[in-house]
């Protein structure tokens, strides 16, 4: 009996002995924590100066990217510009042109019988026709009208006829339109039937 007795001991000894070391676990865990929450790390400068570094680096660049695609559609608009000028260069010549066209036209609907004037007729209708050449090589083409149906985009209408004709459909023809390439620089005045 005593020496179950010491047995009990040295068995409640033993579990005092865990018990404190795991007291004394749980205390150096707490005092870790604990300074582990208190202490700051403490950040060394060149780490800091590094990010700073970073950071500018990526904002220069950003600027440059910036920069660079800015730079690429002035190229690219002053490019469609260029190309746009070039293609319409002839405009204003033409809007200058056509007056004196029409005037041909009107020269050439006068009728006479002497030789004379039938000569000068024949001059002016060379006259005319080389200067329609001319506007043609340089893609300056007449709008058809006449019997056409009528399109705002390339027709004028100053005047409107009861016909027998279906409406929206050109009658008569009063100045002639042209076009440049695929641009109207001046639209046919025409009559058209209602």
């Amino acid at each position: 009996m005593a020496e179950k007795e010491k047995n009990e001991e040295v068995i409640q000894d033993e579990n005092l002995t865990s018990d404190e070391a795991q007291a004394d676990t749980a205390d150096g865990a707490e005092e870790t924590v604990e300074a582990s929450v208190g202490e700051v790390p403490e950040t060394d400068p060149k780490d800091v100066e590094i990010e700073s570094l970073k950071e500018q680096v990526e904002a220069e660049e950003n600027k440059y990217l910036k920069m660079l695609a800015e730079f690429e559609n002035y190229k690219r608009r002053t490019k469609q510009e260029i190309e746009l000028n070039n293609k319409y260069k002839d405009q204003n010549i033409a809007e200058d042109l056509l007056p004196i066209l029409d005037n041909l036209e009107r020269a050439l609907k006068i009728e006479g019988e002497t030789e004379a004037f039938k000569s000068l007729s024949k001059g002016v209708e060379m006259v005319y026709n080389d200067l329609v050449n001319t506007l043609m090589s340089h893609d300056i083409n007449e709008i058809k009208a006449t019997g056409e149906v009528f399109d705002p985009n390339y027709h004028q209408a100053v005047m409107t006829e009861a016909s027998g004709d279906e409406p929206g459909i050109i009658i008569e023809e009063f100045q002639k339109g042209y076009t440049l390439k695929d641009r109207v620089i001046r639209a046919s005045m025409v009559k058209v039937s209602e």
